[in-house]
């Protein structure tokens, strides 16, 4: 079992680093631009004219987009639950170490946020700030905090309340040194893992939001936007389509499979304390 489930990880670690060099080295592949057109081979089979991957219904490079486009969804994909971890994650700490008033207010803030229509607050960030990478990562990682605020809050209170926490406290150490030195490293670890799982949900969002039209701003490219591209000649040319959506199938499972080891790891660590 230990050795497929390696073999598993490993899988899924190589599927991440390549797509990232990929993303990483697009520019240095013998490949045309993202945006640049084949008025002769439009919508082309894979293989056809030497694009690998086929051409998109306007012409375009699939390879080449897709390229680029893992760009957009890994900056996404990691950034944003990056914005979700600081911003939720500071909150959480403070409500759920001092608790009292402080606490009761960071919950009432977080369960209005949560409370609020999440497509709603993205579309009124891409509204205001227009569509742009900042603005879409900005935004995922605003919806992302309120989640990450009400989990460290949970974490942090279980582990307020443990024996070395209060040792720190009769030996005189300061509030600073107690969050920093015992309760930091003890909630850091969970919330990496949660930001893996975060980190599928993120891709897959952008990616909705791409096909909504709310993503970056054409000609950027991005898989959501490459899918919703492909939807009018689905019947007659599906590899425009699914090409991206499995590309982004499997990159969101290697993240998944990720998070799902790294939590075992976690479950046996907790286990043997």
């Amino acid at each position: 079992m230990d050795r497929k489930a390696g073999g598993v990880f490993w899988l899924a670690v190589a599927w991440l680093v390549l797509v990232a060099a990929l993303a990483v080295s697009a520019a240095w592949w013998p490949l045309p631009a993202p945006d640049q057109i084949d008025w002769v081979r439009l919508t082309a089979k894979p293989g056809d004219g030497g694009h690998l991957l086929g051409t998109d219904s306007l012409g375009r490079d699939i390879a080449a987009r897709l390229l680029f486009g893992a760009r957009v969804s890994l900056f996404v994909g990691f950034l944003a639950p990056c914005i979700g971890l600081l911003a939720g994650g500071l909150l959480g700490i403070l409500a759920g170490f001092y608790r009292g008033t402080f606490d009761a207010l960071i919950v009432v803030i977080i369960d209005t946020l949560l409370a609020l229509p999440r497509l709603v607050l993205l579309l009124v960030v891409a509204f205001v700030f227009g569509s742009s990478l900042f603005s879409l990562t900005l935004s995922l990682g605003i919806v992302i905090a309120p989640s990450v605020a009400r989990i460290v809050r949970a974490l942090t209170i279980r582990i307020a309340e443990r024996e070395f926490i209060l040792a720190a406290r009769a030996a005189g150490a300061s509030d600073a040194a107690i969050i920093l030195r015992e309760i930091l490293p003890n909630v850091l670890m969970p919330m990496l893992v949660y930001m893996l799982v975060i980190t599928a949900l993120v891709i897959v969002a952008e990616g909705s939001l791409g096909f909504l039209g709310l993503s970056v701003a054409s000609p950027m490219p991005s898989w959501g936007g490459m899918i919703a591209e492909g939807r009018d000649v689905l019947a007659e040319h599906p590899h425009v389509s699914m090409i991206p959506a499995a590309v982004m199938f499997l990159t969101v499972l290697a993240v998944n499979l990720l998070g799902d080891r790294m939590r075992g790891w976690l479950d046996v660590r907790e286990s043997q304390l």
